[in-house]
């Protein structure tokens, strides 16, 4: 990726959802509401305490995160949607095996 964000910033790329529902029922783009899910594709350095010391972040690239509905700057990047956001509008990190099991 070329692009670094700065600070306490991340580059995430939103995680579709399914496009049916449990009954099999299959949901139009325009009902469908925006993924507050992501993959982290880049980390900025850290945040810096008032006194200078460098906080580094405790998400980092490849961690699929979860979000607030409302969180982030959406930019394009490449062709592709993206969004610009602080760590603290991350809400958790999602563990591997736990999405490996809600997958099954």
């Amino acid at each position: 990726m070329e692009f670094r964000p700065l600070h306490d910033r991340l580059l995430v790329r939103r995680i579709e959802s399914e496009e049916k529902t449990a009954g099999g029922v299959i949901i139009p783009d325009t009902a469908k509401e925006k993924p507050q899910e992501g993959e982290v594709l880049a980390v900025g350095p850290g945040a810096r305490t008032d006194n200078g010391e460098l906080l580094p972040l405790e998400v980092k690239v490849g961690d699929r995160i979860l979000f607030g509905k409302w969180s982030g700057t959406e930019i394009r990047l490449k062709g592709e949607d993206l969004l610009i956001m602080k760590e603290s509008d991350v809400l958790g990190i999602i563990e591997a095996e736990a999405s490996a099991r809600r997958a099954a």
